[in-house]
């Protein structure tokens, strides 16, 4: 037996030297272009090896769609399985076809034309039935291969290797499917694409359509039917997740603006694709643990991505965005690092979304409807009404992306607002408390906020009602000094200062913000204001006069006027000096006599009284004098 089989191996592998090569050759090349209407073309060697296997290797092999093209595929060696009884039988019949490390080379050009096109078309050509050909074999394999994409339209230059693929012809089923893995950017791919009936897809004709891709960057599927006649058409489900939606963007070659947030995303939806058109209706989608629902839709056929839609959510919460905004780098200056608006010019986006509740940081918003808008490099925010901070928003934010910047322009309004958290939120400045109506109206260019706190335009009105100044008290301090004008030495640094109504008119020229009009009226004070205060350096250089309120038909009380210097969070108030030393009964008498000429004895008399010492007794030598009996000491 063991005989038997030793001359059966000898007889196969000397036979394999009386085997015609080259008509092995022309039959598996006409046997492929059976199979897929594609001109293979031989440049090299061709091997036939009967054992182990019976097998024929191409070497320097190519595939186009005719003989005057392009060959969009190549392969330094393209290996066909061959059926040995045929073979010994002088019929050389491919059962399946093997490609090892292919180049496969897909380009686009300016007018939106692929080199595959014509292949795509001669291989729909060329399928039909099984029975109508001489084709056995339906199993094409590619290991190790390489895809280059050119885009001249958008100058997208890919390149995806490591491609494994297992691709099921339809020569004996009428499906067409494609299954494997792939490494694109550093990451490995796995995916499958099935046509349930290939050619019903190729006469244009509806057919089942199967997509699966899953990664560590994202999983997809696509679930439903196409049809392809003028231009594609897919219908059905879609969906698609992903750990991370900036790692998703950053893995394709996008970069999202800020460092926080756009974690976790998923979206389920009813698709309709036609060409490079997609409309999603009954969008179920969740980013960062922010669920909405509503309708989308994606549009590539003018060159740029343009992404509209309209969606509503219960709750939203946009903290984890508020790194991507933050005006603040700490808590006394300007953040000074540099904005990246890319993205402005890379995309175009129309978006409405509406929420029940809204969260900010600790701001709670209640009902708020708002659009986001962008299109050549500028993007536009508008508010049409929110529920914000105990009263209503309206306004709208433009930031243009410019050469050395951005150009940003606001106007908002908010009516009947909680100012003590409006202040925290908009202005880091949490000593004023009450409620109030807030208009404001702004422009600057820079390329950071602090670039754009020097060159900062516009102005802002504030009219309040019902508050306090917190930090000191004002009534307080003015009924402390018009009592002892001297004792400013003592803390004043505490308490607050209510208001009826509070008035603050301020124009704002490079940064510099100019008091036009600064009113409070309180219970028992009254202070005005006027002066300037630096954006930049975040510091307060003003002047004011703070008074306290006489009865009715009474005249004036006490008024004194007092300067405001220093940082926003912590200011240096400073009562006028002068006032306060001719209010003094101790330092008045000084400045008259220095007027008179008569400073030693009113020096004298001053340290005399401020001392408590009775004058020395005169000298015995000199005359008797009258001694005017010592002045009391006087409270200061």
């Amino acid at each position: 037996m063991a005989a038997v089989l030793g001359a059966v191996l000898a007889g196969l592998l000397a036979s394999s030297w009386f085997v015609d090569r080259n008509a092995v050759r022309q039959a598996v090349e006409t046997q492929i272009r059976d199979a897929t209407g594609l001109e293979l073309v031989v440049t090299g060697k061709t091997e036939v090896s009967l054992f182990p296997s019976a097998r024929v290797v191409l070497h320097g092999v190519a595939l186009k769609g005719s003989a005057d093209s392009d060959a969009p595929l190549s392969t330094d060696q393209l290996q066909a399985r061959l059926s040995l009884f045929g073979l010994i039988a002088g019929h050389t019949r491919v059962t399946d076809v093997a490609l090892h490390a292919p180049r496969i080379r897909v380009t686009v050009d300016k007018d939106g034309h692929s080199n595959w096109a014509p292949i795509v078309q001669t291989f729909a050509r060329a399928v039909k039935p099984a029975a109508a050909r001489d084709v056995w074999f339906s199993d094409v394999r590619i290991s190790d291969g390489t895809l280059a994409y050119r885009n001249a339209r958008n100058q997208a230059n890919e390149t995806v290797g490591g491609i494994d693929l297992a691709i099921s012809l339809p020569s004996s089923s009428r499906s067409f499917s494609v299954r494997g893995q792939s490494t694109w950017h550093n990451e490995q791919l796995e995916g499958s694409f099935t046509i349930a009936d290939f050619l019903a897809a190729v006469d244009g004709e509806k057919s089942g359509l199967k997509v699966k891709f899953s990664g560590a960057p994202l999983k997809l599927s696509f679930d439903g039917s196409m049809t392809n006649r003028s231009s594609l058409l897919l219908d059905g489900t879609l969906t698609a997740d992903t750990n991370s939606l900036r790692g998703l963007t950053r893995w394709a070659g996008y970069e999202l603006p800020g460092g926080n947030g756009f974690g976790p995303f998923s979206l389920k939806a009813r698709a309709n694709v036609v060409g490079n058109s997609v409309a999603l209706t009954n969008v179920a989608t969740s980013l960062d643990g922010n669920a909405a629902e509503g309708v989308l839709t994606f549009n590539g056929s003018t060159g740029q991505q343009t992404l509209q839609g309209t969606l509503a959510a219960d709750t939203l919460d946009l903290t984890p965005y508020l790194g991507t905004i933050r005006l603040l780098a700490g808590a006394h200056e300007w953040n000074r690092q540099a904005f990246d608006l890319r993205a402005l010019s890379e995309t175009s986006l129309d978006i409405r979304l509406s929420a029940a509740k809204v969260t900010i940081g600790s701001s709670k918003l209640g009902r708020t409807a708002f659009g986001a808008n962008v299109r050549n490099g500028t993007l536009a925010l508008s508010i049409g009404e929110a529920q914000m901070l105990g009263g209503i928003a309206r306004g709208s934010l433009s930031v243009s992306r410019i050469d050395d910047g951005a150009n940003v322009k606001a106007q908002f309004g908010f009516t009947d607002v909680d100012l003590e958290a409006g202040g925290a939120e908009l202005f880091d400045i949490r000593s004023l408390r009450g409620r109030g109506d807030l208009n404001l109206t702004l422009e600057a260019q820079g390329a950071s906020a602090f670039a754009l706190t020097q060159t900062l335009d516009g102005s802002v009105v504030l009219t309040a009602h019902d508050g306090a100044l917190s930090g000191f008290n004002v009534e307080q301090l003015l009924r402390r000094l018009e009592r002892r004008p001297l004792s400013g030495a003592g803390s004043f640094r505490s308490g607050s200062t209510p208001f009826d109504t509070l008035r603050i008119a301020v124009t704002i020229n490079d940064g510099m913000a100019h008091a036009d009009d600064i009113a409070l009226d309180g219970p028992a004070t009254r202070v005005t204001l006027t002066g300037d205060a630096s954006i930049p350096s975040r510091e307060y250089d003003l002047k004011g006069t703070a008074a306290l309120k006489a009865a009715a038909g009474a005249p004036p009380e006490f008024q004194l006027p007092f300067v405001v210097q220093g940082p926003w969070d912590d200011p240096l108030i400073l009562p006028d000096s002068d006032i306060l030393i001719r209010r003094s009964t101790v330092t008045a008498p000084l400045l008259d006599s220095l007027r008179d000429h008569k400073a030693r004895d009113a020096v004298k008399a001053v340290i005399e009284r401020l001392s408590g010492k009775k004058p020395a007794p005169p000298a015995p030598a000199a005359p008797p004098a009258a001694e005017a009996p010592a002045a009391a000491p006087q409270a200061n």
